[in-house]
């Protein structure tokens, strides 16, 4: 049987405190779009005023981070939650969240909603992120290089594309058919990074896209999402419970800016009221910290906590190892 997914809020909030922690708000998800590309934008002025290896090593952790924030608010939207209309609510996530970091809400809506129906259950589609938990810190750190290096980028991104092409004759498919398939996973995001680039171009800034665009797109992006998801549901306590098969993470305000923006590390509670917008979510906390719920709730004090107990293991000798989410490469762009 899978976990219930929410609660009722009237166990742990007050009529009045609901309504206010559930009101939408028209401009407050369009103003966080606003700020993650505003924080984008001053990350790459810093490098393109002060170019040295220090200011380029910083505005990678800092876009990263922010790319890791578009998808999160593509999350939100996915619950309806980024804006109250939901033409504006798609439209804004789909080409100003989604498009420019590889992402698709129209896939991600339903394929999300089905994790959130069966947290943490068999049936749950993200089970394999967190079923190899606890692993050893060795494994980690293989890991970790691998998505520093490009590696996990290559694997997530371009291998299912040439695989889609080399499987073309085996599951009989035309060029067309692959050429449609294919423009529908990267259309998007090929008009939108197209138009940056060009624009960019233009400006006499042609190399700002590679190297503060695409290289944070595939070494720390892949990385920070690496660690939300494993701060998420790994080594949870009772994966049947739904205040304990979800983690909240207090983040410190280093941890805010590089590895948790826009309020993600408040997802126990995401899972509790899964479509209370982010921005509601840390007072949704101190609510219930102030009722002394938030005890009975899994609840860590910091990423490092969390990798911790994520790296709890006997040190291993081999390669790899856990649970790996197989794609059909083709599938994969339908």
């Amino acid at each position: 049987m899978p976990a219930v997914a929410r609660v009722d809020p009237k166990r742990f909030f007050s009529e009045q405190e609901w309504a206010s922690l559930s009101q939408r708000s028209s401009w407050r998800g369009l103003l966080l779009i606003v700020h993650a590309w505003a924080v984008i934008g001053l990350a790459g002025a810093m490098v393109v005023l002060w170019p040295n290896p220090l200011t380029v090593l910083l505005a990678v952790l800092i876009i990263g981070a922010r790319q890791l924030g578009l998808a999160i608010l593509m999350h939100d939207a996915a619950h309806a939650a980024l804006h109250p209309d939901l033409r504006i609510n798609d439209a804004a996530a789909y080409w100003l969240c989604g498009a420019p970091v590889g992402a698709n809400l129209a896939r991600y809506r339903p394929y999300h909603l089905t994790h959130h129906k069966f947290a943490q259950q068999p049936e749950d589609p993200d089970l394999s992120l967190s079923a190899p938990f606890p692993i050893s810190r060795k494994s980690l750190w293989r890991k970790a290089i691998r998505d520093l290096t490009g590696q996990t980028f290559y694997k997530q991104r371009i291998g299912p594309t040439l695989a889609a092409v080399r499987t073309r004759k085996a599951r009989h498919l035309t060029w067309r058919q692959v050429g449609i398939a294919l423009w529908a996973f990267w259309g998007p995001f090929v008009i939108v990074n197209g138009l940056a680039w060009t624009a960019l171009a233009l400006a006499g800034l042609w190399w700002t896209w590679p190297v503060l665009w695409l290289l944070p797109m595939a070494t720390w992006y892949p990385l920070v999402t690496r660690i939300r998801n494993i701060a998420e549901h790994a080594v949870t306590p009772d994966n049947d419970d739904p205040l304990r098969h979800a983690r909240t993470t207090r983040a410190n305000l280093i941890e805010r800016a590089l590895v948790a923006p826009y309020y993600v590390n408040y997802h126990c509670e995401h899972h509790m009221f899964m479509h209370l917008p982010c921005w509601r979510l840390p007072r949704a906390h101190r609510i219930l910290t102030g009722k002394g719920e938030t005890t009975r709730m899994e609840v860590q004090p910091g990423y490092l906590s969390v990798l911790r107990q994520a790296t709890a293991a006997a040190e291993d000798h081999t390669r790899g190892g856990g649970a790996k989410r197989q794609t059909d490469p083709v599938a994969a762009f339908g």
